[in-house]
């Protein structure tokens, strides 16, 4: 099995991913940069409004914390901790209160048992453990492959198993994060934290973030599909 043969099937399942995915980091990081200068009119702050629609839902016993770094934002149900970046928890931008919304999105996922949040927690733990068997998998697998049957063939299989782990977790990641950018459109208006006309820029962060999980799925499936071709058509050849 040449490499230049197959050549344009690599392009197409590793590169044009891998293009897609810095579309989707760069979409998000304008996205973000434009939205985070234009301020709410109301002038609550990240932490604010993650309160607020957590309160709207009954949730009282979630703590929100400030974490470093920018987009770092994330929900911990383990802990029931909801963490916001510098400019999200002290921020009033259109941007800020996109993103606390969201997060705060995930912890109503969590009072109410949304099924596909529940399905990724139990997930977490294996993709964890896949992420780091496919890394080194990958990194061994090819440079020790013979053909089907040989150590090298035993490894990328292993390797193969992990992505495929790692694919069903980002697969189920897509409707929880589409689910919780959905929930904070509509409790930020409900709400009065924002209104109508000022969810423009609330759209494009969270429809930007969206896309670099489309992009994350796209590049391991990719990766996935480019690794089960060799180990099929190392079968073929045997």
């Amino acid at each position: 099995m040449s490499f230049i043969s197959h050549l344009p099937i690599w392009l197409l399942l590793i590169v044009v991913p891998m293009i897609f995915g810095f579309y989707a980091q760069m979409k998000i990081r304008r996205a973000y940069a434009r939205n985070v200068q234009i301020l709410s009119r109301g002038g609550l702050t990240g932490r604010e409004a993650a309160e607020a629609v957590m309160r709207s839902a009954g949730i009282d016993n979630v703590e929100i914390v400030e974490v470093p770094g920018e987009l770092t934002d994330h929900y911990d149900p383990l802990n029931h901790r909801l963490a916001l970046s510098e400019h999200n928890y002290n921020g009033t931008s259109l941007a800020a209160l996109g993103v606390a919304a969201h997060e705060a999105g995930h912890a109503i996922q969590h009072k109410v048992g949304y099924k596909m949040m529940s399905f990724r927690q139990t997930l977490a733990p294996a993709t964890q453990i896949a992420s780091g068997v496919a890394n080194f998998a990958m990194m061994f697998g090819i440079y020790l492959f013979t053909g089907h049957g040989g150590f090298g063939y035993n490894i990328m299989l292993m390797g193969a198993i992990a992505l495929g782990i790692i694919c069903v977790f980002q697969f189920v990641t897509l409707p929880v994060e589409f689910d919780a950018s959905r929930r904070a459109k509509v409790q930020l208006v409900n709400l009065g934290i924002l209104d109508r006309d000022e969810m423009k820029g609330v759209h494009e962060t969270l429809d930007a973030a969206g896309l670099t999980y489309i992009a994350a799925f796209t590049a391991s499936l990719g990766y996935l599909l480019h690794i089960l071709m060799i180990l099929s058509g190392s079968r073929r050849n045997d």
